[in-house]
């Protein structure tokens, strides 16, 4: 997926206050930053009901898409409910790849049945090659007779799974 930044705008990983993740995501939108957080819905269910509720697929975790400038940075820092970019250098936000926002926006748009997965570094790395999800890459890993697409975000430590039949893949 080609996408194209006309700003010199990368996405960032911001870590937040822990379940918070939907009103931050509503402050840094109403205030013009273009955000992006990853939901997933599950059903829960209570004595009396069943109900879908939207889940944040990495929680504490939300992407918000801005030039690395004083500037945006502050302003990103200055929204209540934020805590800190995540980088490897202390204090210096480290930019997503673009890819792997744009994987995640497809996994989560296709609805399908998305779960938390270990970060994973090491794998074989594989690309959708048929279905809604054409192009998409990531790790194949095998759970219990099953196969899945692990799709990892290197900042966070942390991945996305989806069960997929081994044949609609082919190595990268």
């Amino acid at each position: 997926m080609n996408m194209e930044f006309s700003n010199g705008a990368h996405w960032y990983a911001v870590y937040v206050r822990s379940r918070h993740e939907f009103k931050i995501f509503n402050r840094l939108t109403e205030s013009g930053i273009e955000t992006f957080l990853p939901v997933v819905e599950r059903l829960s269910r209570w004595k009396d009901r069943k109900k879908l509720v939207s889940f944040p697929l990495f929680a504490g975790y939300l992407f918000v898409h801005i030039s690395k400038d004083y500037n945006d940075i502050l302003s990103v820092l200055k929204t209540h409910g934020v805590v800190r970019f995540l980088g490897i250098v202390p204090g210096e936000p480290e930019p997503v790849p673009d890819e792997q926002i744009a994987y995640l926006k497809k996994l989560v748009e296709s609805k399908e049945s998305l779960d938390p997965y270990p970060y994973l570094k090491e794998g074989q790395s594989v690309r959708i090659k048929r279905g809604p999800l054409t192009g998409v890459e990531g790790i194949l890993v095998e759970r219990a007779g099953k196969h899945l697409l692990v799709l990892s975000v290197d900042i966070l430590r942390q991945g996305v799974s989806l069960k997929i039949e081994a044949s609609e893949v082919e190595r990268v």
